[in-house]
């Protein structure tokens, strides 16, 4: 039986939509979920293997299938083979958005790019240090480039020594830890396991190489090369892209946004920036604020160009410069139906391939831009920094011409729109601190705040819009634990009013009292995916500061309603870095009893974190609550 929109999303506004697109016949992706039918079991048990012509093999036990694939493989060797490909690609899409601003900024440096500059010197410098690169009477340009050059050393290098990234930010504990866990496994197996990553792209390739027919055939060592790949993503890749956008575009400090549809203007040309870089979104939103772009919109007859963000580019310039932010992914066909959107530009990552076909329904113009992501019926410019102002000029100029067009009979915009304070980087936190994570922690020794829980993640037709996401913070803030997170979580919780002050009453008398003094919501917006990296600092300055390592802190992540392979990288290295991490849906590795085995409890041994799977918030909640209360304890607070 159909669904109706109440139960297919908790947000108003989304529901709104929905029976819109109902009624007018269009097509979304929870129809298009619907239309599946039942999945194949073999492929959510993660026991069906495509990685030659002998199959696809299904491997049991599921009744019909075979207990082993025509090359002998067994349903654990599948299961860790699938596994660790989907961490690869995650990582891989979180390195190839690193990479980008690593050459802009030696490009900027170089004196080679002057479309864009360096915003945040003091970051420049902060980054610099942690590297050894001399400071005192060099010029900036100079610092620069030298940074540069490590960080684009941190893709190829090909010495086995650990990334230069993770050497400079991940705490000493840690990183004895991980060398610790390499001894062991090469103690208790006679082979080589490392986890320290050697560079960002070779541990990808090794995925790769691994796991094709004939290679890796043990479980365990095919998910310690799972780990050190995340771990390149984590402590690399993302940590990479996040640090060099905050010296090029400015490190996000505190400020008001709106966000939901409702930030849609029926007046005005409204361009929807949808993706995940902020190079391009970055330039986007500083040409339409040009005089002339801005007269030239008048002339249209529009009262003005309203740049709104979708999903995480928008999580980039909402922290950066206010932008409100439409919705997270399962807003973006939405935004379209709402018949007001002149264009949609995309870049990469999460970016539903069925928007081209909805688009030519309105008179939505469609735009890509990148040369990794081609959309069939989509408007192509191509993006290239060299040329970013012209390139931006041509794509405001193109929405701007496209106002006249639009049918203002089919526009319909939700009136539903919250505010949201966003803005935690690390510097930001540590400022509303007084300079130090003491503050913090004084908070949690005294009890006031119980622990810190990490929340990611995207939207997944199959788990109701929003639902997971909210009803796990409304428990856990009631019970005194401050929310940090980032993506399509953090999107979710600002349209439900999650991060302003007004969410304060919906806390326990601890947290509420933090959240008073300081002046700050109880969930704490830290950005976009890549963004992730800046928790892991946050939890590394705070166990420095301790005197302890990650895995000792009242610290737990989630990745509910995930559904890409990113989100997999994620949750693997916030794992990998001590931390226990809740997942929802459960992820495709329940046909494997020994890789089941391994994430959910051998690896705690190895590396503090592990996996636990649970459907209900509430539950999800109570298991967090347990892991908190167990850390305290184990610190004595």
């Amino acid at each position: 039986m159909k669904k109706k929109p109440e139960e297919l999303s908790v947000d108003k506004a989304a529901q709104e939509m929905l029976k819109l697109a109902e009624k007018e016949g269009y097509d979304t992706a929870w129809e298009r979920l619907d239309a599946q039918g039942a999945q194949c079991k073999f492929g959510r048990l993660g026991t069906c293997c495509r990685n030659c012509t002998m199959g696809p093999c299904r491997v049991g036990p599921v009744g019909e299938g075979s207990r082993k694939g025509v090359c002998g493989a067994d349903a654990d060797t599948v299961v860790a083979r699938n596994l660790i490909r989907m961490i690869a690609a995650g990582a891989a899409g979180h390195s190839d958005h690193a990479r980008r601003p690593a050459k802009l900024l030696k490009e900027v440096a170089e004196g080679k790019n002057k479309d864009y500059q360096i915003r945040d010197e003091e970051k420049l410098k902060a980054v610099a240090a942690r590297f050894g690169i001399v400071i005192e009477g060099e010029s900036i340009r100079d610092i620069a480039l030298l940074l540069s050059e490590i960080a684009l050393n941190d893709f190829g290098n090909q010495d086995d020594a650990p990334i230069a990234f993770l050497k400079a930010y991940a705490p000493g504990s840690r990183i004895s830890v991980w060398e610790k866990a390499e001894k062991a496994l090469r103690d208790q197996t006679g082979k080589e396991m490392g986890i320290l990553p050697r560079s960002i792209d070779r541990e990808v390739v090794e995925v790769m190489h691994r796991t094709h027919i004939g290679v890796d055939n043990d479980p365990l060592s095919l998910l310690v090369q799972g780990v050190r790949t995340a771990l390149g993503d984590g402590w690399g890749g993302s940590l990479i892209a996040t640090e060099l956008q905050d010296i090029l575009f400015g490190t996000p400090k505190l400020r008001q946004i709106e966000s939901n549809l409702g930030v849609l203007k029926a007046d005005e040309i409204n361009i929807v920036v949808h993706g995940h870089e902020a190079i391009l979104s970055e330039k986007i939103v500083e040409v339409s604020n040009l005089p002339e772009m801005m007269d030239a919109a008048k002339k249209s007859g529009a009262a003005g160009i309203n740049v709104v963000g979708m999903c995480c580019t928008g999580n980039e310039i909402l922290m950066r410069h206010g932008i409100p932010i439409a919705g997270n992914a399962l807003h973006q066909e939405l935004a379209v139906i709402s018949g007001a959107v002149e264009a949609m530009v995309v870049d990469v990552q999460c970016i539903f391939p069925a928007l081209s076909s909805l688009a030519s329904c309105f008179h939505t113009k469609f735009i890509s831009t990148s040369d990794q992501a081609g959309f069939p019926g989509a408007t192509h410019i191509q993006f290239e920094e060299g040329r970013a102002t012209e390139i931006a000029k041509e794509i405001v100029t193109m929405a701007i011409s496209n106002f006249a067009n639009r049918n203002k009979e089919r526009v319909y915009i939700p009136d539903i729109r919250e505010t949201a304070i966003v803005g935690f980087s690390v510097e930001q936190i540590l400022a509303a601190l007084g300079g130090s994570p003491e503050p913090l922690l004084d908070a949690v020794k005294a009890g006031k705040i119980r622990g810190i829980v990490g929340i990611v993640g995207c939207n997944n037709p199959k788990v109701k819009q929003d639902s997971f996401h909210l009803g796990l913070v409304k428990e856990l803030i009631k019970n005194d634990v401050l929310i940090i997170g980032t993506g399509c979580w953090a999107i979710a919780a600002a349209k439900a009013g999650l991060m302003n002050l007004k969410a304060i009453d919906l806390c326990g008398p601890g947290l509420a009292g933090v959240c008073k003094s300081l002046n700050i919501p109880p969930c704490l917006h830290m950005g976009s995916c890549v963004d992730c990296s800046r928790m892991l600092v946050l939890a590394g300055a705070l166990a420095e500061a301790l005197g302890v390592d990650i895995s000792d802190l009242p610290l737990v992540g989630s990745a509910p309603e995930w559904m890409s392979e990113k989100a997999v990288s994620i949750g693997t290295y916030f794992m990998a870095s001590g931390m226990p991490v809740h997942l929802w849906p459960v992820p495709p590795i329940l046909g494997g009893k020994e890789v089941t085995s391994i994430l959910t409890e051998g690896i705690k041994d190895l590396v503090g974190g592990y996996f636990f799977v649970e459907e209900d918030p509430v539950k999800t909640a109570r298991l967090m609550l347990e892991s908190i209360d167990d850390k305290r304890k184990a610190l004595g607070i």
